[in-house]
């Protein structure tokens, strides 16, 4: 006589383990992109002090041109740029190329999740590179506690609102005397003598945000940046997310342990966070293939090789349209800059 026995119910079954995914191909696709963009910016900034050092000097030292991309390091007046561009139709003159930097940034993480912050963004990636270092040197980073991570995220939030409100208020002329007087022509070399003349206020926050950033993962970008609050806010409104498919998910929580953000992705379907920095790590650390895909609304899964592809025809593509339209140095005499220059600490804001 044989005894049927039952199937347990769909909801009790075991859920296979498929396939692993080839791990960390997405990690180096990003380490690269961040070395680079890293290499990059360093290399602007010794080819813009050699700019300042030649009109500061009088022409007695080496010359070197101007890096327009050095304009990407001004959000401020960037956001100047883009609101009276808005109101006017009209590429400023001055600064221009901040412009088109900011617009292909916040493309960037409209459509991949924030992923500005950590795929280019040189600040991230030492950020980041600091915590790691904390990591391997003590063993963890510390987590704060959550009342009290929730407060300080809106820092970010609120220093954000703050700038919109003022740049949003000026009318178009106002923004345009700004950018044409002495200040606006040379806030470069102001955000460049800010580092090059730290005092000692100045050099003791500094160093608490390198301590702090040693033992809590990213916590300039997470509680304090207002650029990456502004990314946030682009990728809340973006079509592509991180997506957990619970039937092929095998509950490992390993997703939430590798994300940068703290987020819990082992227990959500879709990850809407304006925190998701659309770094991959979550899924590039996921056992059970499919269960963790970055994709679209109708869950087109989106590749590592895809989502790198897309950052670099974006940055590449609206900065060399500015290029090629001419819409990216500031052109300005060399005798403007060899009055304004010597003097950039007279000037106010």
């Amino acid at each position: 006589m044989s005894i049927a026995v039952a199937a347990p119910p769909s909801h009790e079954r075991q859920k296979p383990l498929r396939r692993r995914r080839a791990p960390g191909v997405s990690q180096r696709l990003r380490r690269s992109f961040q070395l680079a963009f890293l290499a990059l910016n360093i290399w602007i900034g010794i080819q813009f002090y050699f700019f300042v050092r030649y009109y500061e000097t009088g022409g007695r030292t080496l010359w070197a041109p101007r890096p327009p991309g050095i304009e990407g390091w001004l959000p401020i007046a960037s956001l100047m740029n883009l609101k009276l561009f808005l109101a006017t139709g009209e590429v400023p003159r001055v600064h221009p190329a901040g412009l088109f930097v900011l617009i292909s940034f916040l493309a960037i993480s409209w459509l991949l999740c924030k992923s500005f912050c950590s795929w280019l963004c040189p600040v991230g990636t030492i950020s980041e590179y600091l915590w790691r270092l904390g990591k391997q040197t003590f063993g963890r980073n510390f987590r704060l506690p959550r009342r009290l991570d929730l407060v300080l995220r809106g820092i970010k939030y609120i220093l954000l609102g703050l700038f919109l409100y003022a740049v949003g208020s000026m009318p178009a002329s106002a923004i345009n005397s700004f950018l044409d007087g002495p200040y606006g022509l040379i806030d470069d070399v102001e955000m460049l003598n800010f580092f090059r003349f730290l005092g000692l206020i100045g050099g003791v926050i500094l160093a608490i945000l390198v301590l702090a950033s040693v033992f809590v993962q990213n916590f300039w970008c997470r509680y304090l940046c207002p650029y990456g609050a502004l990314m946030g806010l682009a990728a809340s409104l973006g079509p592509f997310r991180i997506r957990r498919d619970p039937i092929v998910c095998i509950d490992c929580a390993k997703c939430a342990k590798a994300c940068p953000s703290v987020l819990p992705v082992h227990r959500l379907a879709t990850i809407r966070s304006a925190e998701c920095f659309g770094c991959l790590e979550c899924v590039s650390v996921c056992p059970a293939a499919g269960a963790l895909e970055m994709s679209g609304p109708r869950r087109r899964r989106v590749t590592p090789w895809a989502v790198a592809a897309t950052i670099a025809v974006l940055f590449l593509g609206i900065t060399g349209y500015a290029r090629w339209t001419s819409h990216w140095r500031t052109d300005l005499p060399s005798r403007v800059y060899f009055n304004l220059i010597p003097h950039a600490s007279d000037f106010t804001h």
